[in-house]
């Protein structure tokens, strides 16, 4: 039987049909890790991503404080200029009344040394107190503006701090979305079976964590004080923008260990950055965070051996791992010891 044109677009959309009510093909394993390795990729962007964002969130703190600081000084500039150009109207009105108009030219005829001298010596006072305030006019003046100089260009960055802020958070909202955009196209026994190998990772990243700590020889400095913190909170989940005490970033749990051992420290990889004193690779010693990415996305806190402690990604779990030259995609860019 020959088929005919029509015939073949009907047998094709037959098949079309077919094809999409037959139950997909289950994935494989090779499949399946494929998947994870992408999920777990996209996580690892979104987290470096959302750490920018702290960074954008730590400058806007900053610069709120700055602001509420330079409100305070303007303020202060126009009560100033208000106060001298309140004395210079007083100076004004006093030489009125006390020489009149024309004071110099009726010293200079005065037949009365006496009055010649109080006169003149008057208005000598009052011309010095003249000048002296308005040399305070001009700088009260000067100041003023600079002053709101300053605020304009404070809020300005502000602006852009937020705009950054912004735009950190949709893109790393916008790579989580993918990444659970890929696990929702498989069947819920391929995601059930990709939750259970999660979950045997947490397990062996626990075991191998609390295996580590219990060789360390933790001493009393600083650094080691931040240290026992963290270790305490081995297991925790990741979560962006977290501080604990139950979920932490990976800047989030810096900052805390750290608190406990007295130092204050911003929630932000970057500007954790300059904090302490730089610390070459080769002197490297429990307790000292370590960084990675350029610009600085990720830290961590050194254990000694090659290990170091840290909240490493959106989808794991504090944990200890190994230490070395690259963290993910992420780069080693140096060490600190505060």
């Amino acid at each position: 039987m020959r088929l005919t044109k029509s015939g073949l677009g009907l047998t094709a959309v037959a098949l079309a049909l077919v094809a999409a009510l037959l139950p997909a093909a289950p994935a494989s394993a090779a499949d399946l890790a494929s998947i994870r390795a992408k999920v777990t990729a996209l996580q690892q962007e979104a987290t470096a991503i959302a750490e920018n964002a702290q960074q954008a969130q730590v400058e806007m703190n900053r610069l709120k404080s700055k602001l509420a600081s330079l409100a305070g000084q303007t303020n202060a500039d126009q009560a100033h200029l208000k106060a001298v150009q309140t004395t210079m109207g007083a100076i004004a009105r006093e030489q009125y009344m006390n020489l009149g108009l024309g004071a110099g030219v009726q010293l200079m005829f005065s037949s009365d040394p006496q009055l010649y001298l109080n006169q003149a010596g008057t208005l000598d006072i009052l011309t010095k107190k003249k000048a002296s305030n308005v040399r305070k006019l001009t700088v009260a003046k000067q100041r003023l503006v600079a002053s709101s100089l300053v605020v304009n260009d404070k809020l300005a960055q502000l602006n852009a701090a937020h705009k950054r802020y912004v735009a950190a958070q949709a893109l790393a909202t916008k790579k989580l979305a993918e990444a659970r955009s890929l696990l929702s196209k498989l069947t819920k026994a391929e995601q059930a079976r990709l939750a259970a190998e999660q979950a045997a990772q947490d397990n062996a990243d626990s075991s191998y964590s609390k295996a580590q700590i219990a060789k360390l020889k933790i001493g009393s400095t600083r650094g080691a004080a931040a240290l026992k913190f963290a270790i305490k909170q081995l297991g925790d989940r990741y979560v962006f923008g977290a501080s604990g005490l139950v979920y932490w970033d990976c800047s989030g749990l810096t900052m805390r260990a750290f608190q406990q051992a007295g130092v204050s420290l911003p929630h932000s990889a970057a500007y954790q950055y300059s904090y302490g004193k730089f610390v070459p690779r080769s002197a490297l010693k429990a307790g000292d965070l370590v960084f990675f990415g350029r610009p600085i996305d990720h830290v961590g806190i050194f254990l000694g051996g090659n290990l170091m402690i840290d909240a490493p990604h959106s989808g794991a779990r504090v944990r200890v791992e190994p230490f070395s030259n690259w963290f993910g995609r992420l780069r080693y860019v140096g060490a600190r010891r505060i």
